[in-house]
């Protein structure tokens, strides 16, 4: 499962590097045609507003992976081995259970509904489902993040703390 975890999180790492990329050149884009060629693009404006939400969504699955989000870890810091352990498990289980409830099923119900409805994008034409089978992805992929915190314990974070 640890290799499993780690093929996942370098794939989620480039994959929001290009959807940042494709982010900086549609943006780019819009710019260009809107103030050099007096013309503005249709699509842009949308599917930056499309990436962001993709970006913003795997971008907190990644972030809960490398223990990049914000947290009071006041009580965390102050426990010691089996205490902190405990501890550490009660917090990813109450995470996957948020993530299967409301990111997965209540996701994955809005996605459908969508689908069924097929409501469109305005500029794009795509289907707005599409656009929010990220909600259910994300959530899948921090229960999956969270199972291998129970059983492996919390990956190493990959910065330094500055404080005390």
């Amino acid at each position: 499962m640890k290799q499993l975890t780690a093929m996942i999180e370098k794939f989620l790492g480039a994959f929001l590097g290009l959807l940042m990329a494709i982010m900086v050149l549609d943006v780019t884009w819009q710019v260009a045609t809107r103030f050099i060629l007096q013309e503005p693009s249709s699509y842009t404006e949308e599917l930056a507003r499309f990436l962001l939400v993709w970006i913003g969504l795997l971008g907190a699955a990644y972030a809960y992976r490398k223990k990049a989000h914000l947290g009071l870890d006041i009580l965390s810091q102050k426990l010691e081995g089996e205490a902190k352990r405990k501890l550490d498990i009660f917090i990813s289980v109450v995470c996957a259970l948020f993530a299967c409830v409301i990111m997965i099923y209540g996701g994955a119900k809005l996605m459908f509904l969508t689908l069924d409805l097929g409501q469109m994008s305005a500029a794009l034409q795509i289907k707005i489902g599409y656009l929010y089978s990220v909600i259910p992805l994300s959530g899948v992929l921090i229960v999956l993040f969270s199972f291998d915190r129970i059983v492996n314990g919390d990956p190493e974070p990959d910065h330094v703390e500055f404080y005390e």
